[in-house]
């Protein structure tokens, strides 16, 4: 890995620092590109969020090798990982590969290693393009997003994306208001309940919502028949100043969780962090940047060669934790020093 983001400095200078930590300071503002909007301040708060928690070390158990294998939205999965949609190699990522290569590398990387991997969408048409061909080629394994465009788009995407033989989508909400949209002519809006459960009802495959920050939301995504959502603040880049994901992610999975598949997206950077998401109630985690990085610096190998750091990380932190299973991951697992 240390080649692998070595390599990703050199081919996204300009674009991406591949900091030793990547905690959005070095970036702040930088978008287009991987940094956050404004101060950063939202991209930093992910990072702030997680890194204030402890683990509680727990070491006297039969826990020798814990089992990360879960089912979601009917997949089976050898991890609790998804790798987040995210396009725009071009403008975002500095374009010493192609979108073609890039999203191969992560769709392909993620399938080889039993995890799902998502396609992005925005402008120009060819990253949704390129994203939607290579869930196709490997016969509808992927999760494409699209994102809230105006009706006759939105639903000529969603066909598209049915027919890639994909069995979920997405909508990332969370992009409402993305700056490299409107400065590109083609802002994205926000819809109303009424709205989504007419487009959720509208397609046969199961739907999920990603950018939900407030437990209303998340009640309202269980309302319009949405099978999953994921609680993100599109990695810090949308909307200066909101609270990192691990802050709101508590209160939204009391408020839904049971109801609904919760993944969460902010600011995971290592197996620890999936597995402070998981005890705070996701039943799984995205990651974003990271897996960028490790395509633009290694492509395939370099994503295959990341989930294997995220499970070997993962399993250390279930050992040293005492969880046997994802299921019996829990808050307690998190130190808190009034209990």
């Amino acid at each position: 890995m240390k080649e692998i983001r070595k390599n990703a400095r050199k081919l996204m200078e300009g674009f991406c620092r591949v900091c030793p930590v990547c905690n959005g300071k070095a970036c702040a503002g930088e978008v287009p590109g991987m940094g956050g909007i404004g101060a950063g301040a939202s991209f930093k708060a992910n990072i702030k969020a997680l890194s204030s928690l402890r683990f509680n070390m727990k070491l006297i158990h039969h826990v020798t090798a814990p089992d990360t294998r879960i089912t979601i939205l009917g997949k089976n999965l050898d991890l609790p990982v998804l790798a987040a949609p995210i396009g725009g190699v071009s403008f975002n990522m500095g374009g010493k590969i192609t979108e073609k290569d890039y999203i191969n590398a992560v769709l392909r990387g993620c399938h080889k290693k039993e995890i799902l991997g998502c396609c992005g969408d925005g402008v120009p048409d060819f990253i949704h393009e390129e994203g939607f061909a290579a869930i196709k080629s490997l016969n509808g394994v992927g999760i494409p997003f699209i994102k809230p465009w105006e009706d006759n788009e939105l639903f000529l995407k969603l066909e598209k994306a049915k027919k890639t033989g994909a069995s979920i989508v997405g909508m990332d909400i969370d992009a409402s208001g993305l700056i490299t949209l409107k400065l590109m002519g083609r802002p994205v809006i926000p819809r109303p309940p009424e709205k989504l459960q007419k487009i959720i009802e509208a397609t046969s495959m199961k739907f999920i919502l990603k950018g939900i920050m407030t437990p209303d939301d998340a009640k309202l995504a269980v309302d319009v028949g949405a099978s999953g959502i994921v609680v993100s603040n599109h990695g810090g880049r949308v909307f200066d100043h909101t609270p990192g994901v691990a802050e709101v992610l508590p209160n939204i999975s009391k408020a839904v969780g049971g109801q609904i598949t919760i993944v969460a997206d902010g600011g995971i950077r290592s197996g620890g962090d999936v597995l402070k998401i998981l005890a705070l109630g996701a039943d799984a985690v995205m990651i974003g940047r990271p897996f960028s990085i490790a395509a633009i610096g290694g492509l395939q190998e370099g994503v295959e060669k990341y989930i294997d750091e995220i499970k070997s990380e993962l399993i250390q932190s279930m050992i040293l934790t005492g969880c046997n299973d994802i299921s019996s991951v829990d808050k307690a697992i998190l130190f808190d020093e009034f209990t």
